[in-house]
């Protein structure tokens, strides 16, 4: 049986609660740095594993919904080494992962790394380095690092990002439990369009790690090709996003509870966030050091 930890005193719960203060911290980084992260026009790649994996991918549909300019996401294991962009952006917390050090060094064009860690294996393999210090974690499962990296690179492309800070920290001060049929639903899929799929990815990815629960993710129009014939009572369907015209109405007569509001889907991924911690504070989890994880996969 693993150790009974309070999400109230875990690392994972203070890390949540830091993130409009990281996010606001690394908004304020942006002019200083803009001349090392992806300029109007360039052909960029963005890669990471996991959580900064899917960081990559919101922030690469965002960046091309926004005319950025081409942006390719891919988890660093799948990094096309030789495909030649004007600019590579690496994510990782760590510094250390094997696969995103060996991408950077296969990679035929300028690196610039996001990283919690000034001395690390990424950052000597980058040709420049964001650091992010002030957003690094204890624990296994990482929140505030992720959307605080993904928080600067949306700044960095004008996104009126303040507006967001303010719903995290709403998210934050309110009461974010949910019906019965949310809290205690037995399977979650997280929905989301376009570059809010990236955010329901990581939402799944967080509710297995810190709770084991079954989850899955898809984009919106995806969902009823297939995955819909497992929506019933006692499961849940969270939609990141404004939802596509219909799906609440299916979802509904499917009987399954569905989550949808008007917050941005990185506000609204801090309250998928804290229900992850309730949950595993319900099965006598530890959400800082789920099973058979570790802070950073260091290959041989």
């Amino acid at each position: 049986m693993t150790a009974d930890v309070a999400p109230a005193h875990s690392h994972v719960a203070r890390e949540i609660r830091r993130q409009p203060e990281a996010w606001a911290r690394a908004v304020g980084l942006v002019p200083d740095i803009a001349h090392v992260l992806p300029r109007p026009g360039e052909r960029i790649a963005v890669i990471g594993c996991g959580t900064s994996w899917f960081m990559g991918t919101a922030y690469a549909s965002l960046r091309e919904h926004l005319g950025g300019g081409e942006t390719d996401g891919f988890a660093a294991s799948h990094f096309p080494a030789g495909r030649r962009y004007d600019r590579v952006v690496a994510i990782s917390r760590s510094g250390t992962t094997t696969e995103v050090v060996r991408a950077i060094e296969a990679a035929r064009s300028p690196v610039v790394a996001i990283t919690a860690v000034r001395d690390c294996p990424v950052a000597e393999a980058a040709t420049e380095t964001v650091v992010l210090d002030f957003a690094d974690e204890e624990s296994v499962v990482q929140t505030v690092f992720a959307t605080t990296a993904l928080m600067l690179l949306r700044a960095a492309l004008g996104e009126p990002v303040e507006q967001v800070i303010a719903q995290g920290a709403g998210v934050l001060e309110a009461d974010s439990r949910f019906a019965p049929e949310v809290e205690q639903a037995g399977q979650f899929t997280f929905l989301g369009q376009d570059w809010a799929y990236g955010i329901a990815l990581e939402a799944a990815l967080k509710m297995r790690e810190a709770a084991q629960l079954w989850t899955e993710a898809y984009p919106q129009m995806e969902y009823r090709h297939g995955p819909i014939a497992i929506a019933e009572p006692g499961r849940a369907v969270w939609v990141f996003g404004r939802p596509v015209p219909g799906i609440a109405a299916d979802i509904a007569a499917a009987g399954a509870a569905i989550v949808d509001d008007d917050l941005d889907p990185v506000a609204d991924l801090v309250r998928a966030q804290l229900l992850a911690a309730r949950r595993a504070e319900a099965r006598h989890l530890d959400p800082d050091r789920p099973r058979n994880l570790t802070r950073s996969v260091v290959l041989g």
